[in-house]
């Protein structure tokens, strides 16, 4: 069983960067690497999207289209660690932010409905100010 724990939210005004971080430990029987890894959010009120993929060696990235530009998902395997760097941040982003592992390659967790990924994190919350 992975665990993943999130961290790196808080508020911000609109045009700022916060960097997000998952974290991954317990990964018995599968070592991390095997992992591709996103982010997805949720705003009050909306389903949960995708915003971020990273495949498990980190040599694909997917992004959704309203962040594409702003946002930088990368890994580092050996500190088993995810990072989500966000610039030019606006309202629009607000959200909460989980991290979510699965065996699935980052391609398919693209578009893969979020319910049917294997594990998450609890999230951290992002605020922008207008």
């Amino acid at each position: 069983q992975v665990q993943l724990a999130e961290s790196g939210g808080g508020l911000v005004q609109a045009g700022g960067s916060l960097r997000l971080s998952c974290v991954a430990s317990g990964a018995s029987g599968h070592t991390f690497v095997s992992y591709a890894v996103g982010w997805f959010r949720q705003a009050p009120g909306k389903e949960r999207e995708f915003v971020a993929a990273i495949s498990w060696r980190g040599d694909h990235t997917y992004y959704s289209d309203s962040v594409k530009g702003r946002f930088t998902i990368t890994r580092d395997n050996d500190k088993n660690t995810v990072h989500l760097q966000m610039n030019s941040l606006n309202p629009e982003d607000t959200a909460v932010y989980y991290c979510a592992a699965d065996l699935v390659s980052a391609h398919v967790m693209r578009t893969m409905p979020v319910s049917n990924l294997d594990h998450w994190g609890q999230g951290t919350q992002v605020t922008v100010s207008s």
